[in-house]
């Protein structure tokens, strides 16, 4: 069963940290690029925070999926321990950043809040259907990465070109 043997998860793994590799690059360009902007407000460097977070975290998880030869219930217990800390970690810096005046309470719970729980407890869930054998499994890990890569283009969106209107 594909969905509780990472053997056949490497290409998606490969192409995910690539991609997340890549991204982060693109958020450290937006980053130096507005730095001196981003550091007038004072949500905005805990959003680059998260959303350097959201291009490492998919990093990390992929780089477990293919480690070679890993038993089953080890990579569940790495998914589960990396989706609650960093996930953890991650609403805590954005608590402590807050909403900008220009961001509603709903937008905030919609680009902010929902990609972080999508992300990070949708690894949570694949870590625990894995060692349970049941429920998706690594499947799981497809909403995670993608929830975390659209909140992170759309965090580096604002920090790259919204920042300058």
């Amino acid at each position: 069963m594909t969905a509780y043997s990472a053997a056949g998860w490497t290409g998606f793994a490969a192409t995910a940290a690539t991609a997340a590799a890549t991204l982060a690059g693109l958020l450290f360009i937006a980053v130096s690029i507005n730095l001196q902007r981003i550091l007038q407000y004072p949500n905005l460097p805990g959003r680059a925070g998260e959303t350097l977070i959201f291009f490492a975290f998919p990093l990390i998880v992929t780089l477990l999926v293919i480690v070679p030869g890993q038993p089953r219930r080890v990579l569940a217990g790495e998914l589960v321990a990396a989706g609650l800390v960093i996930g953890a970690a991650t609403l805590l810096i954005d608590l402590q950043s807050g909403r900008s005046s220009e961001e509603s309470r709903a937008s905030r719970a919609a680009t902010r809040l929902v990609p972080i729980l999508v992300s990070f407890g949708g690894v949570t869930v694949a870590g625990i259907t894995l060692l349970a054998g049941g429920g998706g499994g690594l499947y799981w890990l497809v909403p995670a990465v993608l929830a975390a890569f659209i909140a992170g283009l759309g965090n580096t969106w604002v920090l790259l070109v919204e920042i300058l209107r």
